[in-house]
């Protein structure tokens, strides 16, 4: 059953004052549609700049989209700021990347945990000491982490509290933007398999952003590639990552080597994206793409079924 569903949104920056009464804009995210199911994650997933985490704070309501709609359980996102919003966040939350920034450091851990709760004016006092104690358990800290300071803790205990304050007012969407690149590889794994192992136990949906195809493969029942505000390849993890179709996705699995394929025919791409505010014409992928065509130089490919559950956008995939 759908819990989040984008539906061909789009969001553009303006660049700069105008020039001779014109404005250049950045398109951000292109026409992006998405579903998070109840229970399961999907999977984001591409290089800096491609849209990535504007998606899940438009996902979020935290940025308007300028065209397209989110839809939460069914209904459109309320106005942001508005009562029926602020409500509605309460079962929406944020999982940061950087964890210094999102924990105010003259505060206890308890306090940040509880902060939701009292925000949202869930429970009494009692109630809400009784919940940190809970989600401190629930996410493998003591209740004498309660008692310290965000610059006390190891970066992965940090993500642990982070995690924790996100839980507290018992949502149904977690967004997880980067939630472990900041951390070394062993705390990530563990991490990524308390994220798991919550999900399982709560019923989340998670909307997962990340730039690394390992924890995303990892944590995904649907993996989105983009690419330059795009979506270029979206379908079940196990299909995306097993039987890539976009050259760019190919690419992104052949430089993984504890992923199928990974170094036995790796694919160089050539150069860096171009700037989101000057995007080529055609295809955005075509001046790095190994296999572009004149097509490709000049017709935007569209995102279009190609097999089950599976939207690639390629003119080649279709040829």
């Amino acid at each position: 059953m759908s819990l989040l569903r984008l539906e061909a949104i789009t969001r553009r920056f303006p660049l700069g004052s105008p020039v001779f009464g014109s404005r250049k804009y950045l398109a951000a995210v292109d026409g992006v549609s998405l579903e998070v199911e109840i229970g399961k994650t999907t999977g984001i997933v591409g290089e800096s700049g491609c849209g990535k985490s504007t998606t899940g704070r438009i996902a979020l309501g935290l940025e308007p989209p300028d065209s397209g709609r989110v839809l939460f359980d069914g209904s459109p996102l309320p106005s942001v700021d508005s009562k029926a919003w602020r409500a509605q966040r309460r079962q929406m939350q944020l999982v940061f990347q950087d964890t210094l920034a999102a924990l105010d450091r003259r505060m206890t851990v308890g306090a940040l945990i509880a902060e939701p709760l009292e925000i949202h004016a869930i429970g009494d006092a009692a109630s809400r000491r009784q919940r940190v104690d809970e989600l401190l358990h629930a996410v493998g800290l003591g209740e004498a982490h309660g008692a310290l300071y965000p610059h006390q803790l190891s970066g992965g205990q940090r993500q642990r509290v982070v995690l924790a304050r996100a839980l507290a007012p018992k949502p149904s969407l977690l967004v997880c933007d980067e939630p472990v690149s900041a951390l070394d590889v062993s705390v990530q794994a563990q991490i990524v398999n308390l994220l798991m192992d919550l999900q399982q136990d709560l019923g989340l949906g998670i909307l997962f952003i990340s730039h690394d195809l390992r924890i995303v493969r990892h944590v995904s029942d649907q993996i989105v590639v983009m690419y330059l505000g795009r979506v270029v390849e979206q379908g079940r993890a196990d299909d995306v990552i097993h039987r890539p179709a976009h050259p760019y996705t190919q690419a992104l699995v052949s430089a993984m080597p504890q992923l199928p394929g990974g170094f036995d025919h790796y694919v160089p791409l050539p150069g860096e994206p171009p700037s989101p505010a000057d995007r080529p014409p055609g295809c955005p992928f075509h001046p790095r793409c190994p296999l572009a065509q004149d097509i490709c130089r000049q017709n935007l490919p569209e995102l279009l079924p190609s097999g089950p559950e599976r939207k690639v956008a390629c003119h080649r995939v279709r040829d």
